[in-house]
């Protein structure tokens, strides 16, 4: 048996759980806050294109790294949402044809 392995540091526990506090401090924190703004419609749109920015930052940062299987999955994946307009399908038959590539090619 390995010896040690059911020991643990008590500092690296207090480490870990002050950090689980902090981070849902900071998320629990931000909603609390947000409660007492008031948005502007200006601000309101901004926030409702954010998450659609940030997927496409990741996006297009992995194709330019990526193979032929992921440029494929990109080139389905705008495909379908040019003809039914339906994003979580896009990216689902994108990550489908990128996977298949790989796999069977």
């Amino acid at each position: 048996m390995i010896e040690g392995l059911t020991t643990f540091d008590t500092a690296a526990v207090i480490a870990i759980l002050g950090m689980g506090i902090v981070t849902y401090a900071t998320r629990a924190g931000g909603f609390w806050l947000m409660g007492y703004v008031t948005l502007s419609p200006k601000l309101e749109r901004f926030l409702r294109q954010t998450a659609g920015g940030v997927l496409v930052a990741i996006v297009v940062a992995a194709v330019v790294k990526g193979d032929p299987a992921m440029w494929a999955g990109l080139a389905a994946a705008i495909g379908i949402m040019i003809a039914i307009r339906k994003s979580m399908t896009a990216i689902s038959i994108g990550m489908i044809v990128a996977v298949a590539i790989r796999y069977f090619v």
